[in-house]
């Protein structure tokens, strides 16, 4: 019996064959990694994603696709920009740390020493971000400002393990269709000044940022993928290789502080995940998505749960989103309104905070109020 594949299914497979060729590649990028002391990071994450778990690359299909999967600048529909949009993230311990020792300067070390110094072996965390931005069909172009302070001081009361970045970062981002948009390759080159201070710090000694951190520049990219089968549901494979090459903060130093310091590389590796978009009605749709984070550095962990986040997102007309996900072994939560000009997100997360193979939950609260032309 002779067996013939149609025209489209003939597309599909070269779609298919090409893509896991441009997968090979990018897996075949990774270097070297080691296992991270804490909590895994990511050079970004917004609100949406960590209400769905954590997972990103696969479903970003706005300006934060500069950041997350430059692939996903080929999923906009319209040109436009984003003039102000504060995202703020605490802990839910904020208020207890505070009514115990008040203090006025959330992402000064100095400031909440006393407070943590009254409460040992409690972790306090808090970031600001700002996002300006413009972006239409395959291009993008965006400016990342943002502080973080993550803090506890250890039970014998002399130690304060800090970790503090202050990013100012210029993203440029491309991407290009093929097979009439089944894939789409795309990529990020990336500008970052860093202030940053990761270490233990003397409750005695100085705790300033200008005594303790480091400084410097870096230039680096990010390739991402997504292949969509021409399909229902429109099933989602994407692939992001972070960092290729490694960025390291080499490339200038003075900008902002003067230190003979530098910050700490970022190594390359590459995160995976899974979507479909299954459409209910009309107005109605949901996207599920699944992902795993860091492979490189996964490999060489005990626990593999710190690499792995599944999300799940409600749509209503474009302007009620229901999210909720699971973002390592803890649950997520969150909503957004939305119209022309205007976005309200929330998201309330649980992200693991303990060293590899020794977990601890950190609940924490995410708002970003996004204003767009």
């Amino acid at each position: 019996m002779d067996f013939c594949l149609s025209q489209d299914e003939t597309d599909i497979s070269d779609t298919v064959d090409m893509a896991g060729r441009i997968f090979i590649i990018m897996m075949m990028m990774t270097a070297s990694w080691t296992v991270t002391a804490h909590e895994v990071r990511e050079f970004y994450n917004g609100a949406r994603a960590l209400a769905m778990g954590g997972a990103s690359i696969a479903v970003a299909n706005d300006e934060t696709s500069l950041a997350l999967n430059p692939a996903g600048l080929g999923k906009l529909r319209d040109i436009y920009g984003t003039i102000l949009d504060p995202e703020i993230e605490t802990s839910d311990n904020l208020l207890n740390l505070y009514r115990s020792s008040p203090f006025g300067g959330m992402f000064e070390p100095e400031k909440i020493v006393r407070s943590l110094s009254e409460n040992l072996g409690t972790t306090y965390h808090a970031k600001a971000t700002m996002f300006p931005s413009f972006v239409a069909k395959n291009f993008g172009i965006g400016l990342i400002r943002r502080n973080t302070l993550d803090a506890r001081v250890d039970d014998t009361g002399t130690l304060m393990n800090t970790f503090y970045q202050d990013d100012m970062a210029l993203l440029l981002g491309f991407n290009l269709k093929m097979w009439g948009g089944r894939i789409k390759l795309g990529a990020t080159g990336k500008f970052i000044s860093r202030i940053e201070i990761d270490k233990d710090l003397p409750v005695s000694g100085p705790l300033d940022i200008a005594s303790n951190a480091s400084e410097g520049a870096a230039v680096g990219a990010d390739i991402g993928l997504n292949l969509t089968a021409p399909v229902v549901w429109l099933p989602t494979l994407s692939a992001v290789v972070r960092d290729v090459g490694g960025t390291r903060f080499s490339a200038g130093s003075g900008l902002r502080m003067s230190t003979a310091n530098r910050p700490n590389a970022m190594k390359q590796d590459v995160d995976v995940a899974l979507a479909v978009f299954p459409i209910h009605s009309q107005d109605s749709r949901s996207v599920f998505t699944a992902e795993y984070r860091k492979i490189g550095e996964a490999a060489t962990a005990t626990d593999k749960t710190r690499y792995s986040h599944l999300g799940y997102e409600y749509n209503y007309g474009d302007t009620y989103f229901f999210r909720m996900g699971m973002n390592q072994k803890y649950w997520t939560t969150g909503f957004e309104i939305a119209s022309e000009y205007t976005q309200f997100q929330i998201a309330y997360y649980g992200e693991d905070i303990g060293s590899d193979g020794d977990s601890e939950e950190q609940r924490r609260l995410v708002m970003k109020f996004t204003f767009r032309f």
